[in-house]
């Protein structure tokens, strides 16, 4: 059995957690913390950073896995990231039988493990698609800075050259520390994680696997189980400091003198009271009302509403607010809870005792403003568990009457099983309640009235990172209130933190620095290795389509010969094609339009004979054209105009297989007075070797 393999043995218990730093996995401290099981309050595991060196750590960052990481191109990786993920895809069975002791069911298991195992993949999958295969991202067009066309200004993103530090909360911990570094990776800076010590027994399972597999190169990768000692202070302006936590914490580390005196960046997912909106077409009967219920009560207890996604704050029109709560009633006292490993629990406990009397205190302050409709937060009797020793807590449901009146159940956020009903009278009131949580990470709309999907979205919108709109067509594919995605922005303006993870590339842009790069076409081109047009193109003497990618320099270029465009060259046209557009086929209408001098060539015949001009027929070594972008007409072209073309190598690019690489090519029409009446992006691959 692997050393991994090993610590995952729950048997075993109480487990002495190691961090991972320097190298080498550092035994457990003195002083040790006590983390005992949710389901029993029986000892799981012991954790201390105590004679760790926390300077050393960043250290070994910034100078063996920065550069390392910074050495590989996007596309390494890239798939870096999906060798890992296929990795610890063969070994999560045991991070499984480990995560049950922290109160989280089979299904909240799912979410949090094979979830971020997924956010690994989607981020290889992204690295490999719209990252180049280079160590830097060219963002936008070249803006010309000057008359003459000879000096340009461009921009950039490279990796910072510091470490990215993330502080994770307890209730995911493999899915917050994964979706925090697949990004941060990708970008090419090394990590250093430190999971919440609740739950730090599986985060460190977790951590064996991913040092254990050998994917990331040395010092990419460190582990902090415990307290973060003095960490912060070895913080610069060439760093990340990312958390998720109460509001509290963030401002603590906010507000760190390093911190701040540095303009360390900084990244805050924190309490959010989010909402869901019943639409008032959504009456009893209707299919977005029995889907509300439903997400609803999935919210309120998968993970035993342990979520910062969680719905907190349902909001629906007084007329149907009983019914809406009768609902909610039956539904959640169907809910069997008790111990996780049972098949027949659905929800599971809370992270710790500790966190159970949190929660029982923020319902009693929220009760001061609301009534308790449904639910015991005193009283549970668990399925295979003693309520004395497990941190079980009922599911809760609130009503609060005069929601815009009230403050308790806008600011104060019961991390657990509990929601509070708000009727509202106006689609304004609505608007105006979901405003008073002070910024949200989500809020879920459900109504099949396209009207009132507009009016709420767009007015609850600048309070939200996203908003989730719910009807009877997307229901069946939609992955529901409380799921970041990969490719969307998960975090939220004001209370929520103002900060952003995932977002697609936008998550990896957050480790790397943008720069404005200015100069001359030649010096751009060479730079960004993108060939920009002011920059020399010098005409091969062999048909550039003759020749195999590894062979094709950046601002190669092949100019054709010209052709005529004739009136029955436009005619057969339009007949072969079925496009008679008067433009084409009538020169009084023509001539009326004022784009026109009469009657024109189609764009598609344009591009057809350009093709017919750059395109070599023979067999060799380019392999297929795939498309093209940035299409634009320019000047239209008149029967018995002259077309030409000069197509230049824009960009190499490696492609996912070794036997080919994927080219841009500049295309440029011109016209017999040199003017430019076409131009695009041509997409072809190139195989490596010459093809015979």
């Amino acid at each position: 059995m692997t050393n991994a393999a090993a610590s995952l043995d729950v048997s075993a218990a109480p487990l002495a957690l190691e961090s991972y730093a320097l190298g080498r996995f550092v035994p457990t401290g003195p002083d040790a913390v006590d983390i005992p099981s949710a389901i029993d309050g029986s000892l799981v595991a012991r954790a201390s950073t105590k004679g760790l060196d926390f300077g050393a750590m960043v250290h070994h960052a910034r100078a063996v896995g920065g550069p390392a990481l910074r050495a590989m191109t996007f596309h390494e990786r890239a798939d870096r990231l999906k060798a890992l993920a296929a990795y610890l895809s063969e070994r999560k069975e045991p991070l499984y039988a480990l995560a049950l002791l922290t109160g989280a069911t089979k299904r909240d298991n799912l979410i949090d493990i094979d979830g971020g195992i997924g956010t690994l993949y989607a981020y290889a999958s992204r690295g490999r698609r719209e990252l180049p295969s280079e160590r830097f991202v060219v963002e936008g067009t070249p803006e010309s800075l000057s008359k003459g066309g000879s000096f340009l200004g461009t921009h950039i993103l490279t990796p910072l050259q510091g470490v990215a530090v993330h502080i994770n909360a307890f209730n995911f911990p493999c899915w917050g520390l994964l979706e925090k570094l697949a990004p941060a990776i990708l970008a090419g800076v090394p990590v250093i994680t430190k999971p919440a010590t609740a739950t730090a027994y599986v985060a460190e399972a977790l951590a064996r696997l991913i040092v254990e597999s050998g994917t990331l190169p040395e010092g990419a990768f460190q582990f902090i189980c415990g307290s973060t000692g003095d960490l912060l202070d070895h913080l610069t302006g060439q760093d990340v400091l990312s958390f998720t936590g109460s509001a509290e914490t963030s401002g603590a580390l906010r507000n760190h003198p390093a911190v701040s005196r540095n303009a360390v960046r900084f990244i805050a997912e924190r309490d959010s009271l989010n909402a869901a909106v019943l639409g008032p077409d959504a009456v009893p009967g209707a299919p977005e009302f029995d889907l509300f219920v439903k997400e609803v009560v999935r919210e309120m207890t998968v993970k035993a509403g342990q979520k910062c996604t969680a719905i907190r704050r349902i909001l629906v029109p007084r007329a149907v607010a009983g019914e809406v709560a009768e609902a909610l009633s039956a539904q959640l006292a169907a809910i069997r809870i008790g111990d996780p490993r049972r098949d027949e629990v659905r929800m599971g406990a809370l992270a710790s005792l500790a966190q159970r009397e949190a929660v029982r205190a923020a319902v009693a302050e929220i009760a001061t403003e609301a009534k308790i409709i449904a639910g015991d937060p005193a009283n549970v009797d668990p399925v295979g568990a003693d309520a004395a020793t497990g941190a079980f807590l009922a599911p809760v449901l609130l009503r609060c009457d005069s929601p815009l009146d009230a403050h308790a159940p806008h600011a104060v956020e019961a991390f657990g099983p509990v929601a509070t009903l708000m009727p509202y009278d106006s689609l304004a009131d609505a608007v105006a309640i979901v405003a008073k949580g002070e910024g949200s990470l989500v809020a879920s709309v459900f109504t099949y009235d396209a009207a009132v999907a507009e009016d709420l979205v767009f007015g609850i919108a600048s309070h939200h990172g996203r908003v989730l709109v719910v009807d009877r067509d997307c229901a069946k594919d939609s992955t529901g209130h409380g799921s970041p995605l990969p490719g969307l922005i998960h975090g939220g303006p004001g209370r929520a933190g103002g900060g952003e993870e995932m977002g697609g590339l936008r998550g990896v842009y957050h480790y790397m620095q943008r720069t404005a790069l200015q100069g001359s076409p030649a010096r751009l081109s060479s730079l960004t290795r993108s060939w920009i047009k002011g920059a020399p193109a010098p005409v091969t003497p062999e048909h550039p389509f003759k020749r195999p990618f590894d062979a094709l320099a950046i601002g190669e270029s092949v100019e054709t010969a010209s052709r005529v465009i004739s009136l029955d060259d436009i005619e057969h046209f339009a007949h072969f094609t079925g496009d008679t557009f008067y433009a084409h086929m009538d020169e009084e209408a023509a001539k009326a339009n004022p784009f026109f001098p009469g009657r024109v060539a189609h764009g598609y015949l344009i591009l057809s004979f350009a093709a017919g001009l750059f395109v070599d027929p023979a067999p060799g070594p380019l392999l297929a054209n795939y498309g093209l972008d940035n299409l634009r007409f320019l000047k239209p072209v008149s029967p018995g105009d002259e077309i030409k073309v000069r197509l230049t190598v824009k960009q190499k690019q490696a492609a996912r297989l070794p036997a080919y690489g994927e080219v841009r090519w500049d295309a440029e029409v011109f016209n017999q007075n040199g003017e430019t009446v076409a131009r695009y992006e041509l997409l072809t691959m190139s195989a490596r070797t010459s093809v015979a």
